[in-house]
C-alpha cells in the first residue's frame, strides 16, 4: 500500500487577540513540509484592537502573511465591522487565497479579492478542493453594499462538482458548529469541515454523518492539527487524527513577536490623534448615570435622529480625564465593534424590555460576544424616557418624552445592535422592524459628541 500523509494545521477566530500568535507561528514553522497546509478561519481580526483598528485589518493580513497562510476564509468581523471599500481593500497585500462563496457583490458577482473555492495540488497528485462559507449576516451585508447567500443549495452545488474533480473536499466555515453539524447531514460528499464562529473546543473533531467537523476555540488559546493517511493505490483516506495543541506550550517565533511590535507601535502613532480637549474628569461607573454616559446616550439619538435611545452604562471601560483626547483614547475606553441601530417596539415590548434591563442578572451579566468587549452590562441608560423606581430598584412606572408609555402606540427606540443578535432582549431580538447604521461604531460617536462639545 502506498500512502500519502497530510497534515492540516488550522486557527479561528484568534479576534487580534496576539499573545498567542507567535506560539502558534513558531509551532507550524517547526512542523512544516511541503505536505502542510495552514488554514485560517475567520475573525481573525477584532477592530477592539489597536492594531486592526489603526491599519483598517491590514496589520492582521500582514501578519498571515508572513505566517505563510495557504488558505483563509472570512468571519462576521472581517465581514460586517469593516465598510463595503475597506473589505475591499483589506486583502489587497494578502499571499494566500481567500475563500468565500456566499458572499456577492450586488450584482451577484464574487468579490475581486475573493474566490469561492480552490483546488490545490500535491506532489503526490492528490487534489484537494477547498471551499470558504462565512456566517450569514444578510441583513447587516445588505446594508453595507453587499449580497449574503443563506441557503445551502450553492454549496451542495460546489460540493457536487469537485466530487468529480478531487480526492479531498475541506470547507472552511465560519458558520459556528450547529450550521456545521447541518452541512455535514445535509450535504454528502465533504471529507473535513474546518469550523469556527461559536468558539467550541473539540479535542479530536466531532464526527456527522462521516463528516469530521473541528474547531478550536478562540484568542489562539488552542490551534488544531489534523493528520489524515491517503492511499494513493484506492484512492481514499485511510487514516485521520485531529488533536489540540495549547499554543502557550509552543516555542514562539521571535519574528512574529517582532513585527507585532512594530505593528503596535506604527499604531499607536496614528491614532495619536486629538479629538477634544476635557475641562473637566468625565467619571465613569458601571450601575450609575454619569455625565458622559448620559452624554453619549443623548448622542445616540442624535446620531440616529431620533427622540428615544437607551444603551447601557458598561460600554464605557474607563473614565476620561482631563486633557487632551485622542483616537487611541477613545479607542481604549470604547473598544466595542457595536453599531448604533433604531428598532421599532410597542409600548408593552418596549416596557418589557425596561423592566429586564433592570434585573440584576442584565445589570450584573458579565456578557462575552456580540460585538461587547467590557466587563459587565450595567445599569441602562436612557434619553427622552423617565424610569421611576421603587424601593427595592424594581420599575414602578414609565414615561415617554413627558408621557406616560402607551402599551399599544409603536415608539422608534435608537440602541445598540447587540441587542438584536441575541436573547438578552427578546422582544428587540424579535422586533421585525431593524435599521442599522454602518459602518459607524458607537466610538465613533462618542468622538462626534466630545468633539461637537470641546474641539
Amino acid at each position: 500500500m502506498t500512502t500519502e500523509k497530510l497534515t492540516i494545521f488550522h486557527v479561528n477566530d484568534l479576534h487580534s487577540c496576539f499573545t498567542n500568535w507567535p506560539h502558534i507561528v513558531g509551532y507550524v514553522n517547526q512542523h512544516r513540509d511541503e505536505s502542510t497546509l495552514f488554514l485560517d478561519l475567520g475573525d481573525h481580526a477584532d477592530r477592539s484592537q489597536l492594531i486592526t483598528e489603526a491599519t483598517e485589518g491590514k496589520g492582521n493580513v500582514e501578519l498571515l502573511n508572513h505566517a505563510k497562510i495557504d488558505y483563509a476564509t472570512i468571519g462576521n468581523n472581517e465581514g460586517v465591522t469593516f465598510s463595503k471599500p475597506q473589505l475591499d481593500r483589506l486583502y489587497e497585500q494578502a499571499t494566500f487565497p481567500v475563500l468565500v462563496g456566499n458572499l456577492f457583490e450586488k450584482d451577484g458577482s464574487h468579490p475581486k479579492w475573493a474566490q469561492p473555492y480552490a483546488i490545490h495540488t500535491l506532489e503526490s497528485g492528490i487534489r484537494i478542493g477547498l471551499i470558504g462559507w462565512t456566517a450569514a449576516f444578510t441583513g447587516l451585508y445588505s446594508q453595507l453594499g453587499w449580497k449574503n447567500e443563506d441557503s445551502l443549495e450553492p454549496l451542495k452545488e460546489i460540493v457536487q462538482q469537485l466530487k468529480k474533480e478531487t480526492d479531498i473536499i475541506i470547507l472552511l466555515s465560519h458558520l459556528g458548529l450547529f450550521k456545521d453539524e447541518e452541512v455535514a447531514a445535509k450535504i454528502d460528499g465533504i471529507d473535513f469541515i474546518f469550523g469556527s464562529h461559536t468558539h467550541h473546543v473539540l479535542a479530536n473533531g466531532k464526527w456527522v454523518s462521516g463528516t469530521l467537523i473541528t474547531q478550536a476555540g478562540k484568542h489562539g488559546h488552542y490551534f488544531g492539527q489534523l493528520e489524515l493517511e491517503y492511499d494513493l493505490e484506492k484512492r481514499k483516506i485511510c487514516s485521520v487524527e485531529e488533536k489540540m495543541v495549547a499554543a502557550i506550550d509552543c516555542e514562539p517565533s521571535q519574528e512574529t513577536r517582532v513585527l507585532i511590535e512594530q505593528l503596535e507601535a506604527d499604531a499607536f502613532c496614528k491614532l495619536n490623534q486629538r479629538v477634544a480637549t476635557v475641562p473637566h474628569d468625565l467619571m465613569v461607573s458601571w450601575q450609575d448615570n454619569t455625565e458622559v454616559i448620559q452624554m453619549l446616550c443623548d448622542a445616540l439619538a442624535k446620531w440616529c435622529k431620533e427622540e428615544i435611545a437607551m444603551l447601557n452604562a458598561g460600554v464605557l471601560l474607563e473614565s476620561i480625564r482631563q486633557g487632551e483626547i485622542t483616537k487611541g483614547d477613545i479607542h481604549r475606553i470604547c473598544p466595542h465593534p457595536i453599531n448604533p441601530c433604531v428598532v421599532e417596539l410597542t409600548g408593552a415590548q418596549l416596557k418589557a424590555t425596561i423592566e429586564r434591563a433592570f434585573t440584576n442578572e442584565i445589570r450584573y451579566l458579565e456578557l462575552k460576544g456580540f460585538g461587547f468587549r467590557g466587563k459587565i452590562l450595567g445599569r441602562m441608560i436612557f434619553t427622552g424616557i423617565d424610569i421611576f423606581l421603587s424601593e427595592n430598584e424594581q420599575v414602578s412606572g414609565i414615561e415617554v418624552l413627558g408621557e406616560p408609555l402607551q402599551l399599544k402606540e409603536t415608539y422608534r427606540l435608537a440602541t445598540l445592535d447587540m441587542y438584536t443578535f441575541g436573547h438578552l432582549f427578546p422582544d428587540i431580538f424579535q422586533a421585525p422592524n431593524k435599521e442599522y447604521f454602518m459602518p459607524e461604531f458607537l466610538r465613533d460617536i462618542l468622538a462626534w459628541e466630545l468633539g461637537q462639545e470641546w474641539a
